[in-house]
């Protein structure tokens, strides 16, 4: 069986891209020249750039100028979910992030950010059913990233068929998803493929190399059974040396541990 990830570090990730598409600086003299619509994509930048900051009152600000100008907007109440996840309000947050969506059904932005919401708080299945809304949107610029998300909820939920549509799919779209490649290399092992495993396992190495990426314990791991069932003791062993040497705490590194001595 695959094994699951719980961390959301490791796996879904909220995107806080900008919601937007005009890039403004804050001034002191207000924007008494600008339009409605443009100043409230401003209030909206501004607060999504302090959300990125973890500067939750400024970002508070700009929400509440927002909304005296639409207090109707789905990407207000979508960062304000943004703001109550880092705040530990989980039930404001899921409710701003469905009052969101309530307001534009079609905010693929939203939706995926309260579909990582979500995976972090182990409810998997509703994750996994949002991400299947959000990659709907073929216009959606983070739809590889959703793929990518739905196949990891996919996993949570023991659906590897699924798992490795989604890992596919992402790839299809962005070929330089590194985490997809790792997944579709662990699927393959465990269902025996190993020729398929070594192609993606060597992606995954590919693409390690040329974003500069540590090996984590997790991929090592899958790098040591892969060149177990390749009997490539050699190989195996000088993964294992690194998996010693960057992470003896870890729990693949007891399990490197327990296969030595088989």
């Amino acid at each position: 069986m695959v094994k699951k990830m719980h961390s959301l570090a490791g796996s879904l990730i909220i995107i806080l891209s900008v919601m937007l598409s005009s890039c403004v600086s804050e001034t002191t003299g207000g924007f008494s020249q600008a339009d409605p619509e443009e100043t409230l994509g401003i209030y909206l930048q501004l607060a999504l750039g302090y959300v990125e900051q973890q500067d939750l009152n400024q970002a508070r600000r700009h929400l509440r100028n927002a909304s005296a100008i639409d207090a109707n907007n789905s990407d207000v109440y979508g960062i304000w979910g943004l703001v109550y996840t880092i705040e530990g309000d989980l039930d404001l947050a899921d409710e701003s992030f469905r009052r969101a969506l309530s307001l534009d059904s079609d905010n693929s932005q939203v939706g995926n950010n309260y579909a990582a919401f979500l995976f972090s708080n182990d409810r998997f299945q509703s994750a996994y059913d949002q991400l299947e809304a959000v990659v709907q949107d073929t216009e959606y610029p983070g739809r590889a990233q959703a793929f990518e998300n739905m196949g990891l909820a996919a996993l949570q939920l023991n659906q590897l068929e699924d798992a490795e549509y989604a890992f596919n799919r992402a790839l299809q779209l962005n070929s330089n998803r590194i985490r997809s490649t790792l997944e579709l290399a662990e699927i393959d092992l465990e269902q025996g493929d190993i020729q398929g495993a070594g192609r993606y396992y060597q992606s995954f190495l590919t693409l390690r190399q040329f974003f500069n990426i540590q090996q984590s314990a997790r991929s090592l791991w899958v790098g040591i059974r892969l060149e177990q069932a390749r009997r490539m003791n050699m190989k195996m062993l000088e993964y294992g040396a690194s998996l010693a040497e960057l992470y003896p705490d870890s729990f693949e590194y007891d399990l490197y541990q327990q296969l030595l001595n088989d």
